[in-house]
């Protein structure tokens, strides 16, 4: 709990993450194009497999952005502390 803590520790470890979310994000992304090249009949499950996870990514953005803000009531400093591919 970074933001009841005021943990500007704790909230960069969680803004570490990110990236791993990202990559996770592309990986399942990836994945699913390619089932639904091999069989038409997964398209609509893939694609509402493929919302889920870009909901997900973009939840894990947000998340950054309020460790971000974490940060700045802490050190005073607003500062962006990874620039995202998204």
């Amino acid at each position: 709990m970074p933001l009841s803590k005021r943990d500007a520790d704790a909230a960069k470890a969680i803004i570490a993450e990110d990236d791993f979310i990202d990559n996770l994000y592309d990986q399942v992304f990836r994945e699913l194009l390619f089932f639904m090249a091999e069989d038409p009949k997964t398209i609509t499950r893939a694609t509402r497999l493929i919302w889920v996870t870009h909901n997900l990514e973009r939840s894990a953005d947000r998340v950054t952005n309020i460790c971000e803000r974490v940060i700045f009531i802490v050190n005073g400093k607003m500062e962006e502390i990874k620039s995202s591919t998204y």
